[in-house]
């Protein structure tokens, strides 16, 4: 399958899932030294190769449609994370709710750390495809592979728009765990020290499933 392909299969897939709907939300991969993104407005019930735009990380991109919107961010995230492949960013509901709080998702449960820290981090608000919203993005994604946005949504990311798409997926079932406790107070949290331990055992669990996957 094609890059634009599983571009494509992916973004079907977040409306598929439940983790998006409509036009919203948007989708990347790293192709060389430029991405390929979807399309601005396009949406995604109804997605093909035609809406997967090819876009420099300066702004520029080829081609009659234009990119997302939220292009800015995800350029700015494959400058601060050489090691990024791909990036989703979705509304799903319960991330949503966390980001509208401005809400973390502490270490309530060790597969936090599944996004690569001690907690999943809410950036800042900035208005869509804003400058301010790309460095707020960035930043929040330079020691994590994922994080709330505020009043926005989600955004993760992984070697491959499929494993990106799968964070993201655990991320918005952690916030729905988190946010169904909240109200009966606030949860127990693992220390740094448990959570660190939780991450040195994912380095061999991450390889294991790598090799065994058809």
């Amino acid at each position: 399958m094609t890059l634009d392909e599983q571009l494509v299969a992916t973004a079907r897939a977040m409306n598929t899932t439940g983790l998006n709907q409509g036009r919203s939300g948007n989708l990347s991969a790293r192709c060389g030294d430029s991405m390929l993104i979807t399309a601005s407005g396009c949406h995604f019930d109804h997605i093909t190769t035609r809406h997967v735009v090819e876009a420099d990380l300066e702004g520029g991109y080829r081609g009659s449609l234009k990119p997302s919107s939220e292009a800015s961010f995800h350029a700015a995230i494959y400058h601060q994370r050489p090691d990024a492949g791909a990036v989703v960013h979705v509304h799903s509901p319960w991330a949503l709710s966390l980001a509208c709080l401005h809400r973390c998702i502490p270490p309530f449960h060790y597969m936090v750390a599944v996004a690569g820290g001690t907690d999943i981090p809410c950036v800042p608000y900035a208005t869509f495809g804003t400058e301010t919203l790309a460095q707020h993005v960035a930043t929040g994604l330079a020691e994590r592979d994922a994080c709330l946005m505020a009043n926005h949504g989600q955004v993760a990311l992984a070697d491959t728009p499929e494993a990106a798409l799968e964070l993201a997926q655990e991320v918005e079932h952690l916030a729905r765990c988190f946010g169904q406790l909240l109200p009966l107070g606030e949860p127990v949290l693992l220390d740094d020290a448990q959570m660190a331990e939780v991450q040195d055992r994912f380095k061999g669990y991450h390889r294991n499933a790598q090799t065994t996957k058809t």
